[in-house]
């Protein structure tokens, strides 16, 4: 059977109580809003677990959330209570954020059976479903974390795909941070974006009302933004989240191919020996 990414508020309503489903609340403020907290202590889905991006990373380096090293990962998860074979169904307070990015993180340490929820809180509250204040007491079990290399790419592996167009490089910020009419909202970073990389700004893969864009919907938003779901692609975005939305449509497609600059712009913006272009 082919593996599709999400799973539905009813899927997971029907599933919440079964032992071997974990339910993992991710968290990361926006850029724009940095002091915002999370409704976790307040509201949360009934046994969910509290995923912090900016903690569970790589302290040591100075960009943002990078990935942490396995083991690392592994002894966060272990605490956690998220075991070997358990089915991880990941959400955020927004809809579609940081939940793609946990995901995606999930999957690059070789988890197979780890789901976003379509709609993330405010699907599952618009439609009654249980909430708790709870935190629940979950007992360490033994997590597993082998990074697969090929789903991470780095300045290096940017520049070679830019150079010899082995990969497209598509960019989920805004048009207009695209372009560089649009300052970028972390200091230090110029404006503007890598040469020969498309844009495809996130929202555009989320439907009226809240959910992902299926089928030929969502391949529509690709092919209008030129991307070839025939050729190798990677994902970038301003640090390496909302970067993991267009991964995860490009997985509900098929695409297997697939690599997230884990630096973003965060990394390419910040420095003088990468060009930077403006304009669409």
């Amino acid at each position: 059977m082919s593996y599709f990414p999400l799973v539905s508020t009813q899927w997971l309503a029907e599933h919440l109580d079964a032992p071997d489903v974990v339910v993992v609340n991710a968290w990361m403020p926006p850029v724009t809003s940095p002091d915002m907290k999370p409704v976790y202590g307040g509201e949360h889905l009934p046994g969910a677990v509290f995923f912090d991006v900016n903690a569970i990373c790589d302290k040591s380096n100075p960009l943002p959330h990078m990935l942490p090293a396995p083991h690392v990962f592994s002894s966060a998860m272990r605490k956690l209570g998220i075991g070997d074979g358990q089915t991880i169904v990941v959400y955020d307070d927004f809809g579609f954020y940081s939940a793609p990015r946990v995901w995606w993180t999930f999957r690059a340490f070789g988890v197979e059976r780890v789901y976003v929820l379509d709609g993330g809180l405010p699907k599952w509250k618009a439609e009654g479903h249980r909430l708790s204040d709870e935190t629940p007491r979950r007992s360490e079990s033994h997590f597993t974390a082998r990074l697969d290399n090929s789903a991470v790419a780095d300045l290096d592996d940017i520049r070679r795909a830019l150079s010899d167009g082995s990969r497209q490089v598509v960019d989920a910020r805004s048009a207009e941070r695209f372009s560089g009419a649009a300052s970028e909202p972390r200091a230090g970073l110029r404006s503007g974006h890598m040469p020969g990389a498309l844009n495809l700004p996130f929202p555009r893969l989320i439907a009226e009302d809240g959910t992902f864009r299926t089928g030929d919907d969502l391949k529509a938003a690709y092919v209008a933004a030129g991307v070839d779901l025939d050729k190798p692609i990677t994902t970038t975005c301003g640090s390496g989240v909302t970067a993991a939305i267009l991964t995860l449509g490009l997985t509900a497609l098929g695409v297997r191919d697939l690599a997230l600059y884990d630096g973003s712009w965060s990394e390419w913006g910040g420095r003088d020996d990468t060009e930077v272009a403006t304009g669409a």
